[in-house]
């Protein structure tokens, strides 16, 4: 009987429950027993960072049209919650760094670069973990892999994770041909099975699958023997964790 507890990751905060990538979808995450999260990014054209799953504003609030094309001034006068429910109305698109205050240190955050934006993302994103002095608590991922290389080149101390949804035949064996050092597997939980996991931990791999939210998906995930869940529902993961 595998005995590891895998780690709660809350899918932008707690996706299911809460407007997904604001503040208080991410302090309900945590709330709810998750020991991290998961979060995606964008840059402004006035280069500040925001957290927002779509490159546009037009699904997730009152705005329209691309992030990149906008100023921050403009993006946080946006309703970013009314779309969800009314006990929404008002929330915002947060900075990442507002995300950062919010989270305590040591906590785990998993931040996954949408685009590139001509480096311009990857440059001003480790600028910011730099500043921040919280790298040790950071996971980069991306399903553009040629961005993970070049953040590790860039960044040797920050840890970065490959984001796929393809059924690999052997997934630690790929992330050992991208040419920098891996830290973790983000595989569609889908697409994951046990002899996948046990393989990617004696290849010296964390895995974190996405987004698991039933319950006999967690459980597979548990007996797999996964390093963290991403889910939806950070409070449906812990009590199948606890029972």
């Amino acid at each position: 009987m595998n005995t590891h507890q895998p780690i709660v990751i809350g899918h932008r905060g707690a996706a299911g429950e809460a407007p997904e990538n604001t503040l208080r979808s991410f302090a309900l995450a945590f709330e709810q027993g998750a020991d991290g999260i998961e979060l995606d990014v964008h840059i402004t054209k006035d280069g500040e960072i925001v957290v927002c799953h779509d490159a546009t504003l037009d699904r997730t609030t009152n705005g329209s049209g691309l992030i990149c094309e906008k100023s921050w001034e403009e993006v946080k006068e946006l309703d970013a919650g009314f779309w969800f429910s009314d006990a929404f109305v008002g929330e915002r698109v947060p900075l990442l760094r507002e995300v950062f205050e919010l989270v305590p240190r040591g906590l785990f955050i998993n931040v996954e670069v949408k685009h590139a934006y001509e480096g311009r993302m990857e440059k001003a994103l480790l600028a910011f973990l730099r500043e921040s002095g919280r790298i040790e608590d950071v996971v980069i991922s991306s399903f553009d892999h040629k961005v993970i290389h070049r953040i590790k080149q860039a960044e040797p101390e920050v840890r970065v994770g490959l984001l796929y949804s393809a059924d690999l035949y052997n997934h630690a064996a790929y992330a050992q041909q991208i040419g920098v050092e891996v830290h973790s597997l983000h595989p569609s939980h889908h697409h994951f099975e046990k002899e996948d996991a046990v393989a990617a931990s004696a290849a010296g791999l964390a895995t974190y699958p996405y987004t698991a939210n039933d319950v006999r998906d967690y459980q597979k995930l548990i007996d797999a023997g996964v390093t963290g869940i991403i889910t939806d529902f950070p409070a449906r993961l812990r009590k199948v964790l606890g029972a």
